[in-house]
């Protein structure tokens, strides 16, 4: 529980930033979100954050159910020493922070039920696929942003839950994440550091390195650049910019100079493996073109019935789930 209010803390911050999502924000979330985790017969959502400070008797329902001594001393002393000043001035500026994800339906039905329809872990370990459209031009960049990160974090906690496991129960699982950069939190770096030892494979795709360049907002934590680079093993370099090239020469090196980086022909990229923990001879690599295979036959009726299929398997009503939120947080 801890783990994933942090994580939920750090993508908050992510978001918003340090200077909006500050330190007396970062408490009011981290312990509400303890808080709704506590009560395991309902549970609870992001939606449901605002109730929380908003509803004093809904509030204390939720209190009651807290057992952890520090998140019940957070309501019991800090919360109820709090003027009644400060709580006008405070909680309207952090109930702002969750508006769009009240407002927005599709955002709300989907981050405001209390239990997902489909286990992450249960995903990984049988070897089932999962594919989420996360286009900012259909969600928009905020929802988009949030979304990644929740999934990145749900995988990453089912990941390291495998702990539990023998190593000959682990199952290879492969994350695949497109701009990689807009999902992912501080604790990158233990899921690259820790993945293989779970049977996690991570795939991740971006443009170029000034994506990466940007310290995390959080203090102590370390530069996403530092991370990949830290921990990657297996890299893949398409033509890539000068500035660039000056940075990947050193990675690719000495069968590749900045030049041939810069000067690479289309579909053909750099690539080096890590093979038993050793980095292997970069080598060039012609990816292949399946869009030029006549052969390859793509059936769009078969795409169509894999969705109504899972749709029917793991999807619920709309206006079911409407109803549901819309009680529960209070409207």
């Amino acid at each position: 529980r801890d783990l994933i209010a942090l994580d939920a803390m750090n993508m908050m911050v992510k978001m918003y930033g340090e200077e909006i999502f500050g330190p007396r924000i970062q408490d009011y979330f981290r312990n509400g979100c303890l808080t709704l985790m506590e009560d395991e017969e309902e549970g609870g959502a992001i939606t449901d954050l605002v109730r929380l400070f908003t509803d004093d008797e809904w509030g204390k329902y939720k209190v009651s159910k807290v057992k952890n001594p520090i998140v019940r001393s957070f309501w019991e002393n800090q919360m109820a020493k709090t003027g009644q000043r400060e709580k006008q001035e405070m909680i309207p500026y952090f109930a702002a922070k969750f508006g769009q994800f009240v407002t927005n339906t599709l955002m709300r039905n989907i981050v405001g039920q209390t239990k997902s329809s489909f286990d992450v872990g249960d995903c990984m370990n049988s070897g089932k696929i999962i594919l989420m459209n996360l286009s900012k031009g259909l969600i928009g960049d905020i929802n988009s942003t949030l979304l990644g990160m929740i999934v990145v974090n749900k995988i990453q906690v089912a990941a390291m839950r495998r702990q539990r496991q023998t190593a000959g129960e682990r199952k290879d699982f492969f994350l695949y994440i497109d701009e990689f950069q807009n999902f992912v939190t501080p604790s990158i770096e233990s899921i690259l550091s820790e993945a293989r030892k779970y049977r996690l494979g991570l795939i991740l795709a971006h443009q170029y390195i000034d994506q990466l360049e940007k310290e995390s907002k959080l203090s102590g934590a370390v530069s996403l650049k530092g991370a990949i680079f830290g921990n990657v093993g297996t890299m893949m370099m398409y033509k890539i910019g000068p500035q660039d090239a000056e940075v990947a020469a050193k990675e690719m090196g000495p069968v590749f100079s900045e030049q041939d980086l810069v000067n690479m022909d289309k579909f053909k990229g750099a690539m080096k493996l890590s093979i038993e923990g050793q980095p292997s001879r970069p080598f060039t690599l012609e990816v292949p073109r399946p869009w030029l295979d006549k052969t390859y036959i793509k059936d769009e009726q078969a795409g169509e019935a894999f969705k109504q299929l899972s749709r029917l398997k793991y999807g619920r009503a709309k206006d079911f789930v409407n109803r549901e939120i819309l009680r529960r947080i209070g409207v």
